[in-house]
């Protein structure tokens, strides 16, 4: 199914049977990334008596018990109620599922004391497309081990609060990357780039979301894309997530 939508006076048509999975799956045990030292990701058979729930084991049905750390096992979205003192949720906050979105690519930079940045000036000469209102971040070198990666301990690349504060600027509703936080792994609990995506403690924006550990392949071109953000209604800051991408593809009027 073809759909036609306008965007900045254009107009761009989406194949829906086409859309591009960019969340990670999660495969109990190790194989799927974890950070924060998170404990992984498990399905264990519910067990009465004799009786189990796995057809591998006799079961009659599968009929298993999902332990996960939202954070810390794969694909998730959240909202500000990730670092407010408040009850805000994401099956609050996200009411709209279907964004502009637009892909881009980035070294992170590496500074004096080995951190690796995203930086202001790498945002900037990447966004070309006005009135976005979702960013797709994708990091270089891109491989294939984020889909298992672990990540604790690592020190891994993080989102420069400047750069953040310029994606805020721009009017990004929606930012999504493929690494564990948009900040640094131990920052003695600053938060900056989260603070500074959600105006916090100034503003409590509860529109926005963040999306962390997603995967684009490189067969995928930066550009503008159709997102959908898919999410389990969790009365939690946040929730594993499936966001889906369809290229944009301009027509004429």
């Amino acid at each position: 199914m073809k759909i036609s939508l306008t965007h900045n006076r254009k107009l761009y048509s989406a194949d829906l049977s086409s859309g591009i999975d960019i969340s990670i799956p999660l495969i109990p045990g190790s194989d799927s990334p974890n950070c924060f030292w998170a404990p992984h990701f498990t399905a264990e058979p519910v067990r009465s008596g004799d009786w189990v729930g796995d057809t591998l084991q006799g079961g009659g049905v599968n009929f298993k018990t999902v332990t996960i750390n939202t954070h810390g096992n794969g694909t998730h979205t959240e909202c500000v109620g990730h670092i407010a003192k408040e009850p805000i949720t994401i099956n609050q906050v996200l009411t709209d599922f279907h964004h502009i979105a637009q892909v881009i690519s980035v070294y992170p930079q590496v500074i004096e004391n080995g951190d690796k940045l995203i930086t202001k000036s790498q945002i900037k000469d990447s966004l070309i497309q006005n009135g976005i209102k979702a960013l797709i971040i994708r990091t270089l070198p891109n491989n294939d081990d984020k889909k298992r990666r672990i990540y604790s301990g690592t020190n891994p690349p993080y989102l420069h609060h400047e750069a953040t504060s310029f994606i805020v600027e721009q009017g990004i509703e929606h930012l999504l990357l493929d690494l564990p936080s948009v900040d640094q792994e131990e920052d003695e609990g600053l938060l900056l780039s989260h603070k500074a995506f959600w105006s916090y403690p100034s503003t409590i924006d509860k529109k926005k979301t963040i999306t962390e550990l997603i995967f684009v392949n490189n067969s995928v071109s930066d550009g503008l894309y159709l997102l959908n953000i898919q999410i389990a209604s969790f009365e939690l800051d946040a929730s594993p997530s499936k966001p889906v991408i369809y290229k944009l593809i301009e027509s004429e009027f």
